[in-house]
């Protein structure tokens, strides 16, 4: 995948605080209508977790309707809001000093943020060592022959023990590499409806569950 893909320096965002919130609005929606939506709240005021928790509810719901299902993204930015505000003083640099099942537990406690959204913010914005799994990931491995289960948590540990390197940061830029290549080959080619015959894994894809294999 990388020598199909090249590196793919996953997550743009111009701060961590960035990352959190296209984390949440990425949510059943493709990353470009995210941007249009960060584009919307820099234009009206800055991305910042003040501005984002002062600016009224409606008005919220508007800037980000691109990024879709936007009355329950806003709820779910102010409930975010409301636990960093109150438990980090609206810095990141706090969260990433606490320890990450510890940070983890509580933003799955936030009603909203489900496993994906809480381990992409782990691993983008907070630099922790959490796989993030998705969908892509999940289809993509079943695929291959490799995974036969779509438990989250089984799939999370399988690939960080198969990734992890004695060395911190190598651990955690492999991580964010393998999950950016995964997302690359799931929207170009390991589609619900796949491209198979181009695919840079063809040659060594199972092709489970896949009833065209050369569609």
């Amino acid at each position: 995948m990388l020598d199909a893909f090249g590196k793919q320096n996953w997550w743009p965002a111009d701060s961590s605080f960035e990352v959190i919130i296209g984390a949440i609005l990425t949510q059943q929606t493709s990353w470009k209508n995210v941007e249009k939506a960060i584009s919307s709240l820099k234009k009206e005021g800055g991305l910042n977790p003040e501005f984002l928790n002062y600016i009224e509810l409606g008005r919220l719901e508007q800037l980000i309707k691109p990024s879709g299902f936007y009355k329950i993204k806003a709820q779910r930015l102010k409930n975010f809001l409301d636990y960093f505000l109150k438990e980090y003083n609206g810095k990141t640099e706090k969260m990433t000093e606490d320890n990450t099942i510890k940070i983890r537990k509580e933003l799955l406690n936030i009603n909203g943020i489900g496993k994906e959204t809480a381990d992409s913010t782990l691993l983008y914005a907070l630099n922790k060592e959490i796989f993030v799994i998705d969908a892509y990931t999940k289809r993509i491995f079943f695929r291959l022959g490799i995974v036969d289960t779509n438990d989250y948590e089984k799939l999370r540990e399988l690939f960080e023990n198969s990734l992890k390197e004695k060395d911190h940061l190598n651990t955690i830029n492999k991580f964010k590499e393998m999950h950016a290549l995964i997302v690359e080959l799931g929207k170009n080619y390991c589609k619900k409806d796949p491209i198979c015959n181009n695919c840079p894994l063809f040659s060594s894809c199972k092709r489970k569950g896949v009833k065209n294999e050369y569609s």
